[in-house]
């Protein structure tokens, strides 16, 4: 009897670790994939905090295309792009497309620097806590996100964007 019992203990124990271990595998093997935004979603809302204390919500800038730029002082490619944004944004910004380029994790200083160095015009967003990198599920800088006037989001590029690449995406999203 004592045997049996053992036995069937025994076997619920292991029932129970491969359950884990499989939950486990499944999890990490899908975890890419689960959540992540994707082409013709509503862009999540979000409040942050311009370089001079403003506050934008995404979702006051309906109505108008949304070129949404996660970046870092620290990111070759972020500011190599940074020059191309300027001038598109000067192209765009009276026909309906904004610039909001989401600084990632940095100190104001830093930020400062960067932005007076390449004489930045367009709203620069800081995300201090990382919340809205998180909330888009974002993984490498540079990563822009494109939203169109009614708040869906048309594209997700990660990556260095040229200036005819940049040009395009605010074509794409500039209102009709």
């Amino acid at each position: 009897m004592k045997k049996k019992k053992r036995l069937m203990m025994r076997s619920v124990i292991l029932a129970i670790m491969v359950a884990a271990i499989v939950y486990t595998l499944y999890a990490n093997f899908t975890k890419e994939t689960r959540g992540q935004l994707a082409i013709g979603d509503i862009a999540p809302d979000f409040i942050l905090s311009d370089m001079k204390g403003a506050e934008h919500k995404l979702s006051d800038y309906r109505g108008q295309g949304v070129f949404l730029n996660f970046w870092g002082t620290w990111c070759k490619p972020c500011e190599r792009e940074m020059p191309y944004m300027k001038n598109q944004y000067q192209v765009y910004k009276d026909q309906g497309v904004e610039i909001l380029a989401v600084n990632v994790g940095e100190p104001e200083f830093a930020i400062n620097r960067f932005v007076q160095k390449h004489g930045l015009d367009f709203p620069i967003l800081k995300d201090a806590n990382k919340d809205v990198l998180n909330l888009y599920k974002i993984k490498p800088l540079p990563t822009t996100v494109l939203i169109d006037s009614e708040g869906k989001i048309t594209a997700i590029e990660s990556g260095e964007l040229s200036e005819a690449k940049i040009k395009g995406m605010m074509e794409s999203i500039k209102p009709r």
